[in-house]
Protein backbone atom coordinates (compact mmCIF):
# COMPACT_ATOMS: atom_id res chain seq x y z
CA UNK A 1 0.00 0.00 0.00
CA UNK A 2 2.98 2.28 -0.56
CA UNK A 3 3.99 2.35 3.09
CA UNK A 4 7.54 2.36 4.43
CA UNK A 5 7.71 1.53 8.12
CA UNK A 6 10.08 3.51 10.32
CA UNK A 7 12.39 1.14 12.23
CA UNK A 8 15.10 3.44 13.61
CA UNK A 9 14.59 4.52 17.23
CA UNK A 10 16.93 7.49 16.90
CA UNK A 11 14.81 8.97 14.09
CA UNK A 12 11.68 8.29 16.12
CA UNK A 13 13.18 10.17 19.07
CA UNK A 14 14.25 13.09 16.87
CA UNK A 15 10.76 13.30 15.37
CA UNK A 16 9.09 13.39 18.78
CA UNK A 17 11.59 15.98 20.01
CA UNK A 18 10.90 18.17 16.97
CA UNK A 19 7.18 17.98 17.72
CA UNK A 20 7.78 19.47 21.17
CA UNK A 21 4.83 17.63 22.67
CA UNK A 22 3.57 18.49 26.15
CA UNK A 23 1.52 16.30 28.52
CA UNK A 24 -2.18 16.65 27.83
CA UNK A 25 -1.81 17.72 24.20
CA UNK A 26 -3.97 16.04 21.60
CA UNK A 27 -2.19 14.41 18.69
CA UNK A 28 -3.58 13.01 15.47
CA UNK A 29 -1.21 10.53 13.85
CA UNK A 30 -1.70 9.48 10.25
CA UNK A 31 -0.04 6.24 9.24
CA UNK A 32 0.39 4.37 12.53
CA UNK A 33 2.05 1.48 10.71
CA UNK A 34 3.59 -0.88 13.25
CA UNK A 35 3.06 1.51 16.16
CA UNK A 36 6.71 2.48 16.68
CA UNK A 37 6.09 6.22 16.43
CA UNK A 38 2.69 5.92 18.11
CA UNK A 39 4.23 4.53 21.29
CA UNK A 40 6.87 7.24 21.37
CA UNK A 41 4.25 9.98 20.91
CA UNK A 42 2.07 8.57 23.67
CA UNK A 43 4.96 8.20 26.13
CA UNK A 44 4.76 11.87 27.06
CA UNK A 45 1.21 11.80 28.35
CA UNK A 46 -0.47 13.01 25.18
CA UNK A 47 -3.83 11.84 23.88
CA UNK A 48 -3.33 10.16 20.51
CA UNK A 49 -5.84 9.53 17.73
CA UNK A 50 -3.98 7.19 15.36
CA UNK A 51 -5.17 6.46 11.83
CA UNK A 52 -4.07 3.41 9.84
CA UNK A 53 -5.40 2.51 6.39
CA UNK A 54 -4.34 -1.16 6.36
CA UNK A 55 -6.68 -3.35 8.46
CA UNK A 56 -4.16 -6.20 8.30
CA UNK A 57 -2.09 -4.27 10.85
CA UNK A 58 -4.93 -4.26 13.39
CA UNK A 59 -3.74 -7.34 15.39
CA UNK A 60 -0.17 -6.03 15.57
CA UNK A 61 -1.17 -2.49 16.57
CA UNK A 62 -3.64 -3.72 19.18
CA UNK A 63 -0.89 -5.86 20.71
CA UNK A 64 1.80 -3.18 20.57
CA UNK A 65 -0.50 -0.53 22.02
CA UNK A 66 -2.45 -2.72 24.43
CA UNK A 67 -1.06 -0.90 27.45
CA UNK A 68 -1.85 2.57 26.07
CA UNK A 69 -5.18 3.82 27.32
CA UNK A 70 -4.35 7.22 25.84
CA UNK A 71 -4.28 5.89 22.26
CA UNK A 72 -7.37 5.46 20.06
CA UNK A 73 -6.93 3.48 16.84
CA UNK A 74 -8.97 4.24 13.75
CA UNK A 75 -8.69 1.95 10.74
CA UNK A 76 -9.79 4.26 7.95
CA UNK A 77 -8.31 6.01 4.95
CA UNK A 78 -7.27 9.38 6.37
CA UNK A 79 -7.14 10.88 2.87
CA UNK A 80 -10.93 10.51 2.69
CA UNK A 81 -11.58 12.02 6.10
CA UNK A 82 -12.70 15.57 6.80
CA UNK A 83 -10.48 16.54 9.72
CA UNK A 84 -11.99 20.01 9.87
CA UNK A 85 -15.07 18.21 11.22
CA UNK A 86 -13.58 15.11 12.87
CA UNK A 87 -11.12 16.91 15.14
CA UNK A 88 -13.26 18.51 17.80
CA UNK A 89 -12.05 21.57 19.61
CA UNK A 90 -8.36 22.31 19.63
CA UNK A 91 -5.56 22.70 19.45
CA UNK A 92 -4.31 19.48 17.88
CA UNK A 93 -0.86 18.46 16.68
CA UNK A 94 -0.42 16.38 13.52
CA UNK A 95 2.42 13.86 13.58
CA UNK A 96 2.64 11.64 10.53
CA UNK A 97 4.86 9.41 8.45
CA UNK A 98 2.89 10.15 5.31
CA UNK A 99 2.76 7.63 2.45
CA UNK A 100 4.50 9.19 -0.53
CA UNK A 101 1.58 8.92 -2.95
CA UNK A 102 -0.97 10.69 -0.73
CA UNK A 103 1.28 12.83 1.45
CA UNK A 104 1.16 16.28 -0.08
CA UNK A 105 -2.58 16.42 -1.02
CA UNK A 106 -3.54 15.32 2.49
CA UNK A 107 -1.15 17.74 4.18
CA UNK A 108 -2.19 20.71 2.05
CA UNK A 109 -5.87 19.94 2.62
CA UNK A 110 -5.39 19.90 6.40
CA UNK A 111 -3.29 23.07 6.32
CA UNK A 112 -6.09 24.90 4.50
CA UNK A 113 -9.10 23.49 6.30
CA UNK A 114 -8.30 21.85 9.65
CA UNK A 115 -7.65 25.03 11.63
CA UNK A 116 -7.79 23.07 14.88
CA UNK A 117 -4.32 21.72 14.04
CA UNK A 118 -1.74 24.16 15.38
CA UNK A 119 1.41 22.43 14.12
CA UNK A 120 2.35 19.80 11.60
CA UNK A 121 5.28 17.40 12.05
CA UNK A 122 5.40 15.27 8.92
CA UNK A 123 7.80 12.83 7.35
CA UNK A 124 7.62 13.22 3.58
CA UNK A 125 9.66 12.46 0.51
CA UNK A 126 12.55 14.94 0.34
CA UNK A 127 11.32 16.22 -3.00
CA UNK A 128 7.97 17.06 -1.39
CA UNK A 129 9.69 18.98 1.42
CA UNK A 130 11.66 20.95 -1.15
CA UNK A 131 8.44 21.90 -2.94
CA UNK A 132 6.90 23.07 0.33
CA UNK A 133 9.94 25.20 1.14
CA UNK A 134 10.67 26.55 -2.37
CA UNK A 135 10.93 30.28 -2.98
CA UNK A 136 9.86 32.24 -6.10
CA UNK A 137 11.94 31.62 -9.19
CA UNK A 138 12.97 28.10 -8.24
CA UNK A 139 12.00 25.20 -10.47
CA UNK A 140 10.16 23.44 -7.65
CA UNK A 141 8.23 26.57 -6.59
CA UNK A 142 4.52 26.15 -7.10
CA UNK A 143 1.11 25.95 -5.44
CA UNK A 144 2.33 23.80 -2.50
CA UNK A 145 4.96 26.45 -1.76
CA UNK A 146 2.32 29.19 -1.78
CA UNK A 147 -0.03 27.23 0.49
CA UNK A 148 2.70 26.36 2.99
CA UNK A 149 3.88 29.96 3.17
CA UNK A 150 0.42 31.53 3.51
CA UNK A 151 -0.78 29.23 6.27
CA UNK A 152 2.32 28.09 8.15
CA UNK A 153 5.88 28.94 9.07
CA UNK A 154 8.72 26.45 8.96
CA UNK A 155 10.30 25.80 12.35
CA UNK A 156 12.90 23.15 11.52
CA UNK A 157 13.58 19.99 9.52
CA UNK A 158 16.05 17.15 9.23
CA UNK A 159 16.97 14.70 6.53
CA UNK A 160 16.18 10.99 6.80
CA UNK A 161 18.07 8.31 4.82
CA UNK A 162 16.35 5.30 3.21
CA UNK A 163 18.14 2.91 5.59
CA UNK A 164 15.81 3.71 8.51
CA UNK A 165 12.77 2.23 6.77
CA UNK A 166 11.49 -1.22 5.93
CA UNK A 167 11.16 -1.76 3.09
CA UNK A 168 13.73 0.78 1.98
CA UNK A 169 12.43 3.53 -0.31
CA UNK A 170 14.53 4.60 -3.28
CA UNK A 171 14.67 8.24 -2.13
CA UNK A 172 15.60 10.29 0.92
CA UNK A 173 12.93 11.68 3.22
CA UNK A 174 12.60 14.78 5.38
CA UNK A 175 10.92 15.36 8.72
CA UNK A 176 9.48 18.85 8.62
CA UNK A 177 7.78 20.94 11.27
CA UNK A 178 5.35 23.64 10.17
CA UNK A 179 3.55 25.80 12.73
CA UNK A 180 0.27 27.42 11.83
CA UNK A 181 0.35 31.20 11.62
CA UNK A 182 -2.48 33.45 12.72
CA UNK A 183 -4.86 33.77 9.79
CA UNK A 184 -7.45 36.49 10.45
CA UNK A 185 -8.47 36.45 6.78
CA UNK A 186 -8.93 32.80 5.78
CA UNK A 187 -11.20 33.76 2.90
CA UNK A 188 -8.53 35.97 1.35
CA UNK A 189 -5.90 33.29 1.79
CA UNK A 190 -8.15 30.77 0.10
CA UNK A 191 -8.67 33.28 -2.71
CA UNK A 192 -4.91 33.75 -3.01
CA UNK A 193 -4.45 29.99 -3.36
CA UNK A 194 -7.12 29.89 -6.07
CA UNK A 195 -5.29 32.61 -7.99
CA UNK A 196 -2.02 30.72 -7.62
CA UNK A 197 -3.65 27.55 -8.96
CA UNK A 198 -4.97 29.47 -11.96
CA UNK A 199 -1.60 31.08 -12.64
CA UNK A 200 0.44 27.89 -12.28
CA UNK A 201 -2.12 26.02 -14.35
CA UNK A 202 -0.89 28.12 -17.30
CA UNK A 203 2.57 28.88 -16.00
CA UNK A 204 4.09 29.54 -19.43
CA UNK A 205 1.72 32.44 -20.01
CA UNK A 206 1.99 35.96 -18.65
CA UNK A 207 -0.22 36.66 -15.68
CA UNK A 208 -2.53 38.95 -17.63
CA UNK A 209 -3.38 35.88 -19.75
CA UNK A 210 -3.15 33.04 -17.23
CA UNK A 211 -5.56 34.78 -14.85
CA UNK A 212 -8.25 35.64 -17.42
CA UNK A 213 -10.58 32.93 -16.10
CA UNK A 214 -9.90 33.81 -12.45
CA UNK A 215 -10.24 37.60 -12.56
CA UNK A 216 -12.67 39.83 -14.50
CA UNK A 217 -9.90 42.31 -15.32
CA UNK A 218 -6.53 40.76 -14.45
CA UNK A 219 -4.39 43.56 -15.87
CA UNK A 220 -6.18 46.19 -13.80
CA UNK A 221 -5.92 44.10 -10.63
CA UNK A 222 -2.23 43.36 -11.20
CA UNK A 223 -1.45 47.00 -11.89
CA UNK A 224 -3.29 48.22 -8.78
CA UNK A 225 -1.51 45.57 -6.69
CA UNK A 226 1.78 46.90 -8.12
CA UNK A 227 2.51 43.63 -9.88
CA UNK A 228 3.84 43.24 -13.40
CA UNK A 229 1.10 41.95 -15.74
CA UNK A 230 3.82 40.44 -17.97
CA UNK A 231 5.30 38.37 -15.12
CA UNK A 232 4.64 34.65 -14.81
CA UNK A 233 3.32 32.51 -11.99
CA UNK A 234 6.74 31.61 -10.57
CA UNK A 235 7.73 35.29 -10.31
CA UNK A 236 5.15 36.12 -7.64
CA UNK A 237 5.72 35.53 -3.94
CA UNK A 238 2.96 34.10 -1.72
CA UNK A 239 2.46 37.60 -0.35
CA UNK A 240 2.00 38.87 -3.92
CA UNK A 241 -0.84 36.40 -4.44
CA UNK A 242 -2.40 37.54 -1.17
CA UNK A 243 -2.06 41.17 -2.22
CA UNK A 244 -3.76 40.35 -5.50
CA UNK A 245 -6.56 38.54 -3.66
CA UNK A 246 -7.27 41.60 -1.52
CA UNK A 247 -7.11 44.16 -4.32
CA UNK A 248 -10.37 45.80 -5.26
CA UNK A 249 -10.49 47.64 -8.57
CA UNK A 250 -14.12 48.70 -8.15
Amino acid sequence: MGQHFLIDRNIVAKTVALAGLEPGERVVEIGAGTGTLTRAISDGGTSVLAYEVDPRLRPLLQEVLADRANVELVFEDASRSDFSVLLEGGPWVLVANLPYHVGIPLLLDMVQSAFQVSRFIVMVQREVAQRLEASPGRKDYGVPSVVASLYTTKVDSFRVPPTVFFPRPSVDSTVLRLDRIAAPDPDNRARAVSLAKAAFGKRRKMLRRSLEDALPNPEAVLTKARLDPTARAEDLSPQDYLDMATTDVG
